[in-house]
Formats: structure tokens, C-alpha cells, sequence
């Protein structure tokens, strides 16, 4: 289909039909991503949803930290309306923009289902411009924005139910789009042996009472940084602070690619200099099932067919010796000058990483 109900509003960006965007580059995309925490161990759920307009295909999931066992529905169908932001049980409604939406999975014989709203605790923030070339292909050209809020509604795990209060259930969520590897992979040609992605990278969007920190840092595998950023942003909509160039102190579990706990360091900020304790509450593998890439027979904007929904049911201990290789998703808390907060503590680390002591693709922490 070319023409869609989209093409009635004015927002071409080109001379094309919305269904078609101006780029004809396979890995264009367009997603939402959101967590869901409760400021604690007790679960943490991480799901998305993304259209793949050049490979027709658009995808959904849920994954769902709970005990020792991660549930995930995960569905597919192919791309019609753009318009619709619906595959199979998971829907995602935008009530108000950059301000509240809503997120449903609905009861199926899989092992979660969920109706919950997210508001806006500060307002959305433009996240630098990601852009990663490789042996002549553009492999990331990517663009995003993201938010801290607060849940409500209720989350069905494995039987059992949690009503879901803004008091205590956090949350991030950002939208991203642009170019990224998706869909079956491409042939490596040149950049055989290669990582799409080399390094570490960290990504914490911390939430605290009446303020967001984020912190976000992109380093190839000898240290050199290709992206950071590092800004407080306050629930009031004063001005936002940027923090200078941030410094990490990280470290890991013995025998793994996992963080334990980090120190973030703010040594070039107009005041004095901070740092930010940072811990892992509960990691979420969430590279396995969900679509991040390391599964082979499902990716994100891999075409499946027509309306496939599928679950999942994963144990921790199973999953965690391949999933430590991909990006990994915990609740962390995250503490200084007083102040204590919650959020995303996300980390990957890519092949060798000589800062921490990686020599190769393989290597463990010391």
C-alpha cells in the first residue's frame, strides 16, 4: 500500500508518501523503547515496539525480569499503516505527546499481560546525534530522545499481579530512529571479523525526586570516545545543567561482562565537582528473545510472516553466560550530595575493551 492515513496530516518530510521514507537504505527504523521498575529487585520489565518501513515488517515485546526467570511476549506482522502502533497483543497509545502514553499487552496463553500509563516527569530531551561509519557502510545515523517518569496501572507476571502506583514504579522511554543494523544481516564483505558495535558503552538516565541526570558514554575498544553526554535536567523546567565531560570508574564481577557498581565523576561543571554511586539492583538479559541481535532467528525487523505472537519463558542462569556479550539492562540506584534515585544502568561491552581489561572478544573480567 502507498497511500496511508498519515498522508492526510502535513508532515512529509520529502516527496514521498509517508509509508516510504526519503532514505531507501534497508536499515531505517523508527521505535519505542520503555522500562518499568519499582525502585527495587522485585521485577523489571523492558519493552518496545518498531516499524521497519523499507523491510515491511514491524515488531513488538515484552521482557520481564521476575524472580529467576525472564518471561517475554514477543510479536510480528508486517508493516501496512504507519499510523497503527498495534502488533498483535501490544499496542502503544500516545495520549498526550511528550507527556503521557499508554502501553497494553493483552492477556494471551503467554505469561504477561499489562495496561499501564506513563507521564512525563521532565520534559524530553534531545540526545546527541549517534553516527558511526564502518569501512565505507554507515552503520548507525541514528537519532533519539528520551524521559524519566511514572507508571500506573497494573503488570500480570507469571500469575502474579502488581497494581502499579506512581509513587514507587519508575520508568524511562525513548524514541529513536534512523539508521541501524535490523532485519536479517547483511553479508560482513570488508568488514568481515568486525563488531557493528566495538567497545563500551553505558547508558544511565537516572531519576531522581525533582530531577533527571543523564549520563551517556560510547568508547571504542583502545578508549577513544566517539559519543557522551552528561546533563542534569530538572522536573520544574528550569535550565538544564550540562555537567562537562564525564569520567567512569567501573567495576565488574570477576569472570564476566557484568557491572556491579560504577562512579560516575562531573569534574568539569561550573560548581564543584560530584560523583554518582551507582549499583545494579536487577539485571534484565535483555539481548536474548527481545530482538537486540544476538538470537539468530529473531531480529529486530526480521520478517517472521503474518501476525506471529510468541512467549517466552527463559531462566536466568541459562541465558546469562551468552547474554553478558550484549547489551544488559538493570534497575539501578544512584546516590550522591543526598540524593538517591532510581533508573536505567544499562552497559555492553563489544569485543576486546583494554580499559577494563578485555583482550579479546572472549575475555572475562580478571
Amino acid at each position: 500500500m502507498t497511500v496511508s492515513s498519515w498522508d492526510d496530516y502535513p508532515v512529509h518530510q520529502s516527496s514521498q508518501f509517508i509509508a516510504h521514507p526519503a532514505t531507501s537504505d534497508r536499515n531505517f527504523y523508527d521505535r519505542y523503547y520503555f522500562n518499568l521498575h519499582s525502585c527495587s529487585d522485585e521485577l523489571f520489565a523492558i519493552f518496545g515496539l518498531g516499524q521497519y518501513p523499507n523491510l515491511g515488517v514491524t515488531d513488538a515485546f515484552i521482557d520481564v525480569r521476575h524472580k529467576d526467570k525472564q518471561h517475554i511476549v514477543r510479536s510480528s506482522t508486517e508493516l501496512v499503516d504507519r499510523s497503527e502502533i498495534k502488533v498483535g497483543p501490544i499496542s502503544i497509545e500516545v495520549i498526550e505527546p511528550l507527556q503521557k502514553l499508554r502501553v497494553v499487552c493483552e492477556p494471551t496463553e503467554h505469561t504477561v499481560s499489562m495496561d499501564v500509563t506513563w507521564e512525563a516527569s521532565m520534559a524530553a530531551h534531545a540526545e546527541p546525534h549517534q553516527y558511526i561509519r564502518n569501512k565505507g557502510r554507515v552503520l548507525f545515523d541514528t537519532q533519539r530522545f528520551a524521559q524519566n517518569g511514572k507508571w500506573s496501572g497494573e503488570i500480570t507476571v507469571a500469575g502474579d499481579t502488581y497494581e502499579v502506583l506512581p509513587e514507587s514504579w519508575w520508568g524511562a522511554r525513548d524514541r529513536s530512529w534512523g539508521i541501524r543494523p535490523v532485519g536479517e544481516p547483511e553479508g560482513d564483505g570488508i568488514r568481515q571479523g568486525t563488531n557493528v558495535m566495538s567497545g563500551m558503552w553505558n547508558y544511565f538516565p537516572m531519576q531522581f525526586d525533582d530531577h533527571s541526570i543523564l549520563y551517556m558514554c560510547h568508547e571504542q575498544e583502545d578508549g577513544t570516545r566517539l559519543l557522551e553526554e552528561a546533563v542534569r535536567i530538572w522536573n520544574d523546567g528550569s535550565d538544564s545543567e550540562w555537567l562537562g565531560r564525564p569520567e567512569w570508574n567501573h567495576e565488574m564481577i570477576s569472570g564476566t561482562r557484568l557491572l556491579k557498581k560504577s562512579t560516575i565523576s562531573f569534574n568539569e561543571i561550573p560548581g564543584p565537582p560530584f560523583e554518582i554511586e551507582c549499583e545494579s539492583l536487577l539485571p534484565n538479559w535483555v539481548s536474548i528473545g527481545t530482538g537486540y541481535g544476538i538470537d539468530s532467528d529473531w531480529r529486530h525487523g526480521m520478517h517472521q510472516g503474518q501476525n506471529i505472537v510468541q512467549g517466552l519463558v527463559l531462566d536466568v542462569d541459562e541465558i546469562r553466560p551468552l547474554a553478558q556479550y550484549g547489551i544488559v539492562d538493570h534497575v539501578g540506584r544512584f546516590s550522591y550530595s543526598g540524593n538517591v534515585g532510581y533508573g536505567l544502568y544499562e552497559h555492553g561491552f563489544f569485543g576486546p575493551f583494554a580499559p577494563m581489561g578485555l583482550d579479546d572478544r572472549g575475555s572475562l573480567a580478571p
